[in-house]
């Protein structure tokens, strides 16, 4: 007579839970260094270096541009900040983060820029009402990795990496060119533009006329043609 073989449920099976992915960030090369690299490991996530064209990290579907708050005040003076946020508007998820924010820095003139404190206010305010790009505020280089860590955890579809560097046109180019002037902001560029049409121009016109057209600010123009490197 056949036996038939029985399998008790109590018997021991080692059970094998499967593997979770990996949870993995794109960065900029340039941001090797930053401390935000090793915390991202420490909390187990995956670090792919990339040449980014635009944004400092790619979490899923979102593009991160990541700035300390010295550098934050620096590229707002150099007009830098400007074009890299006309560069994140292609993307439908983008987001601008200020590392190491605590209020009497970002506001005080502790590094000798003279910005005055509620230029800073309204270059925020730009940022997020006319821009529509969301600012968040971090303590550090920890706080930064712990906000990307929580943006991996949304299951978003990943997003395209065909970005391009905006391109200017022809006057946007000179406009950005007279912008670089200390003091000489979208709008005084493009006044200068009109009336003397060309960078030369500009260049080599009477201090006195310059005067009439932008007051003090040619005091500041001509002061920085006349600098040594």
């Amino acid at each position: 007579m056949k036996t038939k073989e029985i399998f008790s449920i109590f018997s021991r099976k080692r059970l094998t839970e499967p593997k979770k992915e990996k949870r993995k960030i794109i960065v900029d090369y340039r941001e090797k260094n930053s401390l935000v690299i090793s915390d991202l490991i420490s909390l187990g996530i995956e670090v792919k270096f990339q040449n980014l064209k635009i944004g400092d990290y790619i979490a899923g579907n979102v593009v991160i541009e990541r700035k300390t708050v010295s550098d934050f005040i620096s590229s707002m003076i150099n007009k830098r900040l400007l074009n890299q946020i006309e560069e994140l508007k292609q993307y439908e998820n983008k987001l601008l983060i200020i590392e190491g924010i605590d209020k009497r820095e970002l506001y005080n003139d502790e590094n000798g820029t003279g910005v005055n404190a509620n230029a800073i206010r309204g270059f925020l305010l730009s940022i997020t009402l006319r821009h529509k790009i969301p600012v968040i505020f971090t303590k550090n280089s920890e706080d930064t990795a712990k906000y990307i860590s929580i943006l991996l955890n949304k299951k978003e579809k990943e997003m395209s990496l065909n970005a391009k560097k905006k391109s200017r046109n022809r006057k946007e180019q000179l406009q950005f060119i007279i912008e670089g002037f200390p003091g000489i902001g979208p709008k005084t560029a493009k006044k200068l533009l009109q009336e003397f049409k060309t960078i030369k121009n500009i260049i080599n016109a009477p201090e006195e006329e310059l005067r009439k057209l932008i007051g003090r600010k040619a005091e500041i123009f001509f002061k920085l043609l006349g600098e040594k490197y």
